[in-house]
């Protein structure tokens, strides 16, 4: 076993490169619409589960600066980008009419082919090539030889399309030149959406927690009670958490408190002050208002940017350091 292990090692290493670097690329797969053509190479893969791309469904016109919509189709969905690398005996031109003939056996009809000067109307080659490739990197060094294949199917999920651009090139681990293939391949599935979740609403402290924190530490700070932007306008959400404060504060007739509005570092100092001050009030207001607290057990404050919780250096410091805090006041 050792023998041919070594025999094997031996052969391997006397290889020519471009024979031992003639291997898929690793994590690569042919898609099932467009296949292989027999002998080439899948060097390059990559598949993006939603993009937007443009490929040419017309000959670049002569315009200077023509608009996208003159010879581009706008595409989206699934995206599959293959680099293929071809037997130096075959023609950029066989190897794109086969998938053409194969593609079309599967219901695929051409959208536009073209070769050489026929993809534009006067020497831009290098634009329609740009366009055509879709992405997919391919060796600046090949010739004049380009065939460009376009083709669409509707299915039940929706419009595929394949794109196809040969150049007869030079490619990396392989000698002589011969045919190279860009392959884009668009699965035109609608995008997942709704991937954004909600942001999750700040914890309810219920009304034996705050009982819990006076005895422990003096106060307690609440996220719950929330406010329209720049404004002591209470958001709807906010009623809840204002609704544990009032049970609290009717199950002890005895309690004060004070109740401190924080803002975050964002803005001038005088009007953060001014700003946590008035919603601070707010809040008094509505225990007053809805649930018949009296006004005389409730101290408002405002501190501003001036207690920090976190740094304000991060949007998650900085949402931190906006809350309500509940002090409670021991009466002398």
């Amino acid at each position: 076993m050792r023998f041919h292990a070594v025999l094997s090692l031996i052969i391997l290493m006397a290889l020519p490169h471009s024979v031992m670097a003639q291997a898929d690329v690793a994590g690569g797969a042919d898609h099932p619409l467009v296949g292989r053509y027999e002998g080439a190479v899948l060097d390059n893969y990559r598949l993006r589960e939603y993009d937007e791309i443009r490929l040419p469904e017309r000959a670049l016109p002569a315009e200077t600066q023509p608009p996208a919509s003159a010879w581009l189709r706008d595409l989206e969905g699934r995206v599959f980008s293959l680099r293929y690398v071809a037997p130096t005996t075959r023609t950029t031109l066989e190897v794109v009419r086969n998938h053409q003939r194969a593609l079309e056996a599967q219901g695929f009809e051409t959208v536009f082919f073209c070769r050489g000067n026929d993809c534009i109307t006067r020497g831009r080659m290098g634009e329609f090539w740009e366009a055509a490739r879709g992405g997919i990197g391919i060796s600046s060094s090949w010739g004049d030889e380009m065939v460009y294949f376009l083709g669409a199917r509707t299915d039940s999920d929706g419009p595929r399309h394949v794109g196809i651009l040969a150049v007869n090139g030079l490619a990396t681990g392989h000698e002589g030149w011969r045919p190279i293939l860009a392959v884009t391949v668009v699965e035109g599935a609608p995008m997942q959406a709704e991937m954004i979740a909600e942001a999750s609403p700040p914890p309810l402290v219920e009304s034996s927690a705050f009982e819990a924190a006076f005895a422990q530490d003096g106060r307690i700070a609440v996220y719950g009670i929330t406010f329209e932007f720049n404004s002591d306008a209470l958001l709807p959400d906010a009623r809840a958490q204002i609704a544990e404060l009032g049970a609290v504060m009717r199950d002890n007739p005895s309690l004060q408190v004070v109740i401190v509005g924080h803002t975050d570092s964002i803005g001038g100092f005088d009007y953060n002050l001014g700003l946590s001050q008035r919603r601070a009030m707010a809040v008094v207001e509505a225990l007053v208002a809805e649930h018949g607290i009296a006004r005389d057990r409730m101290t408002p404050a405002g501190a501003g940017m001036m207690a920090p919780a976190a740094t304000n250096r991060t949007e998650e410091g900085r949402a931190l350091n906006r809350r309500v805090e509940i002090v409670e006041r021991i009466a002398q």
